[in-house]
Order: structure tokens, then C-alpha cells, then sequence
């Protein structure tokens, strides 16, 4: 029988952290005290130094290079379409211009 997978809240995850790198506990130490694996404890210290205190944004919340791309993708969409339509009535007027 399959477990459900377990979400941990963003504060969570921060503490969990921070009782490694400020208290000096060990990760298998904090990992036991917490009833988690060694190994998430280990992925989301990684996510911190990368990405400091907007590690685990959850859902919907993205990082500002993220935005950007994704409004940059959507207004390359809307230019190619306007192209595509152009490029269809240059060929129509070419066609019934005599």
C-alpha cells in the first residue's frame, strides 16, 4: 500500500535548515528529531544556498527571472501569430492584385 507524500511548509523546511547551519546539530540528528529523511534535509540546504530565504516558494509564486520568461515566451506567441497573418494577406493582395 502506497503513503501519501507528506508537504512541508515553507517555514518548515527553513527551520529544518537553520537547525543544521546555525545550531550546529547534524543532519541525521535533525532528520531523526524531525521523523524525516537525511536526504531531504540535505536537498533543500542546497536549495537555501542557492537561492537564500525565497527557497520553497510553493505554487504559483515565481522567481522574477521565471515571470519574465514566461511573459517573453507569451509576446513571442502574439508576434509569430501577427507574422503568420501578415505573411496570409501579403500572399491574398499578391494574388488579386490585378
Amino acid at each position: 500500500m502506497k503513503s501519501k507524500r507528506r508537504k512541508y511548509t515553507q517555514e518548515f523546511k527553513l527551520e529544518a535548515v537553520r537547525m543544521v547551519v546555525e545550531q550546529g546539530l547534524s543532519m541525521a540528528q535533525v532528520a531523526e528529531d524531525l521523523g524525516i529523511d537525511r536526504t531531504l534535509i540535505s536537498s533543500w540546504k542546497k536549495k537555501v544556498d542557492q537561492e537564500g530565504s525565497s527557497a520553497f516558494r510553493g505554487n504559483g509564486l515565481r522567481r522574477p527571472e521565471d515571470e519574465e520568461l514566461r511573459r517573453l515566451r507569451r509576446e513571442l506567441s502574439v508576434a509569430q501569430q501577427e507574422r503568420d497573418i501578415l505573411k496570409k494577406a501579403l500572399a491574398f493582395f499578391a494574388k488579386h492584385k490585378n
